[in-house]
């Protein structure tokens, strides 16, 4: 995941020429003849036609973006999981990719890692393996990867190219099958970091020695680094060995200016081409996943373009859901939108029906026609996908940006099935409708679409649009507790959302109970920024509240609380310690200080002291505010209070550096 740099743009000119360029002609003759026939197109879908495999839409689950799905309750939680994977009923994703969590922050929290150190071994941690679970129980089909964005500081020093790693990702994968009986079927090197031949042949070696049938996508890097983000090509078309280890070619965010980016030495690899990160946004903020009419669209756009343009076989958003809090990066990135467990509330946004409009209609395995693809006569595109037998057709087509209706006459030849043809619509005033069924006859048939729609045309049935409704929005629960007793052992509390480290529920120390734990003490090696461990939650609204939380010192890390958190977006500010807002700390020789912090400004230190404490004794530390006054507590008695307007609203957040810390009794209360 990337936050901005390339701006969406619309579709470039000079579509002729460039189908022409890359030996499609027939498809080119078929616009040239549309073109000169005004609004009256015709298209010979052919089965006989050559074409790439389409290997499939999906969505990437990674950088915390699916934290808060599993805190959210039935039926609203299965109802989630229906739309974004079961077949025909909402997005009917294909394929599911997700992190291999280490424990650092990799775009909007921490995810657990499976293995702290080389004789851990934990396939229960997180909620990944959960989704993972899901999404095969709903699509016994669906193809999984998996990709890392940081590991574990014993992996390597700074760079996850090393043995070590790949045994990481080794056993991750046999964890996947032994503990859930999960087929993990690609697996990449480093999210957007330039690519190591030498580790990528390394990782194939450790997969063959293993007996893993896992296959390796490569690289997974973003527009502008290194090289290139097609790089790997030409080393590919140099190196048989590397040629042998890698089985599929990926890329994020292929639209730069406009157009797709695919070189002719990733065509010329014979490999499977992938937009193996993409969003309707074309790489660049902001995020509109959740308007028809801007997501939606684009997405249409997108889809058809990734083939036509680019001959992209999968493509895989960021992120199947927005299950993270506003306030972090890229807000609104996912599918859906559920963020809010605590009111059942979700969105099945634009974004969910334009990626069924190929999903719902053609599986992976499916053969592109490329002949029988291309663009219409006023704005739009097509493109035509047949089952291997050739029983089944489908034809995805879209007129976003067409302002007349197009009439448009069908040929099938090549020996495609010439039964009944069902055709769906979406656009402003339908969604995912089925709106016409359709003879043929003598093998031909014709239709007028509407503009600014998008179409499915097919022989297959069995698609529907999903029915269930959610509760509407609620905001946090306010006022809120948790004493950690009622969350099992080893796991996150619900909720609260780690951005760095991991802060789990483990027995106390020096009292009875549960208690919430900051476990890892080694910064982990990262994709992005390393800010101090802290787990997040609450209401970027609320103003005026008092967080207060009893602490346990188990190491020289101080504890940390947070309050007024108006934006918990590191990215912002890479070399931030702390989100924006107000911080106490308080260490264990009772030294305290209260801070101002502000993304890509000093941090500004409101007061300061030493404080009378027994290190090894639980303590209670609390932030208070009302209007611009904020008072900082311990054990009910004042440490400070102090005037400031910098910060008027927003979360509350438990933290402390890279060491063990305990938490008991956490009260946001008026």
């Amino acid at each position: 995941m990337r936050i901005g740099r390339f701006a969406f743009d619309s579709i470039a000119a000079g579509r002729y020429a460039s189908l022409a360029a890359r030996g499609l002609l027939g498809v080119a003759l078929v616009l040239a003849s549309v073109l000169a026939c005004g609004q009256q197109a015709t298209i010979v879908l052919d089965g006989n036609s050559n074409g790439r495999i389409f290997d499939g839409l999906g969505a990437a689950s990674a950088g915390a973006s699916s934290r808060l799905l599993i805190d959210y309750p039935e039926p609203q939680r299965s109802e989630i999981l229906d739309y974004l994977f079961k077949p025909g009923y909402g997005a009917a994703l294909q394929r599911l990719k997700v992190e291999i969590g280490a424990d650092v922050n990799s775009t909007d929290g921490s995810e657990p890692s499976h293995m702290r150190n080389p004789a851990d071994r934990d396939a229960t941690r997180g909620y990944e393996w959960w989704l993972m679970e899901q999404a095969h129980k709903r699509n016994p089909h669906i193809i999984l990867e998996i990709l890392p964005w940081g590991a574990p500081s014993w992996v390597g020093t700074d760079s996850l190219y090393t043995p070590k790693m790949a045994e990481y990702v080794a056993e991750f994968i046999k964890m996947a099958k032994s503990a859930h009986g999960l087929q993990i079927a690609y697996a990449g090197a480093w999210n957007e970091k330039v690519f190591d031949t030498a580790y990528i042949e390394e990782l194939h070696r450790r997969f063959k020695a293993d007996g893993i049938a896992t296959r390796i996508v490569c690289c997974d890097e973003y527009p502008g680094e290194g090289a290139g983000q097609w790089a790997i090509a030409g080393e590919i078309l140099k190196d048989p060995e590397l040629a042998s280890a890698i089985d599929a070619i990926g890329v994020h965010y292929p639209k730069i200016n406009g157009k797709i980016t695919t070189t002719g030495a990733a065509r010329k690899t014979g490999k499977p081409l992938w937009s193996s990160e993409d969003q309707p946004n074309g790489g660049g903020g902001p995020f509109v996943t959740r308007q028809w009419a801007v997501g939606g669209r684009i997405l249409a756009h997108l889809y058809n373009q990734n083939y036509l343009e680019g001959s992209l076989t999968a493509t895989e958003i960021w992120s199947p859901v927005t299950s993270y809090y506003d306030n972090l990066a890229a807000p609104n990135s996912g599918l859906m939108y559920a963020n809010t467990p605590w009111s059942g509330n979700y969105e099945v946004q634009g974004t969910i029906w334009a990626t069924a409009h190929t999903t719902q209609f053609a599986q992976p395995g499916w053969q592109y026609l490329d002949t029988s693809s291309g663009y219409l006569p006023e704005k739009g595109s097509y493109v035509a996908l047949r089952s291997l037998d050739k029983k089944n057709w489908s034809v995805v087509l879209e007129t976003i940006d067409s302002t007349h209706p197009q009439s448009v006459s069908f040929h099938l030849t090549g020996g495609l099935a010439t039964s009944t043809i069902h055709i769906w619509e979406t656009n402003d005033s339908r969604t995912f409708e089925h709106v016409a069924d359709v003879t043929p006859n003598d093998s031909a048939f014709q239709y007028t679409f509407d503009p600014n729609s998008l179409y499915s045309l097919t022989t297959t049935t069995g698609q529907s649009k999903g029915t269930a409704q959610p509760d509407p929005a609620a905001p946090f629960p306010f006022p809120y507790a948790d004493n950690f007793e009622h969350t099992a052992l080893g796991r996150a509390p619900r909720y609260l959302a780690d951005q760095d480290g991991a802060f789990e529920v483990h027995p106390c120390d020096g009292r009875s109970g549960k208690c919430l734990e900051q476990v890892i003490v080694s910064k982990p090696i990262p994709w992005g920024p390393l800010p101090d461990p802290f787990t997040l939650a609450g209401d970027d609204k609320r103003a005026d509240y008092t967080i207060a939380v009893d602490v346990h010192f188990i190491a020289a890390a101080p504890a940390t609380v947070m309050g007024r958190i108006d934006s918990a977006d590191v990215f912002r500010d890479g070399n931030a310690r702390w989100p924006s807002g107000y911080v106490l700390r308080l260490k264990p020789d009772g030294g305290w200080e209260l801070l101002c912090t502000q993304f890509k400004k000093p941090v500004v230190t409101l007061a300061s002291g030493t404080a009378n404490l027994d290190p090894k004794k639980w303590h209670r530390l609390a932030l208070r505010f009302k209007g611009n006054l904020i008072v900082a507590m311990l054990d009910a008695a004042p440490l400070t209070s102090v005037e400031d307007a910098t910060h008027t609203h927003g979360m509350f957040a438990l933290g402390s550096e890279w060491d063990h810390i305990q938490f008991d009794d956490l009260s946001v209360t008026p």
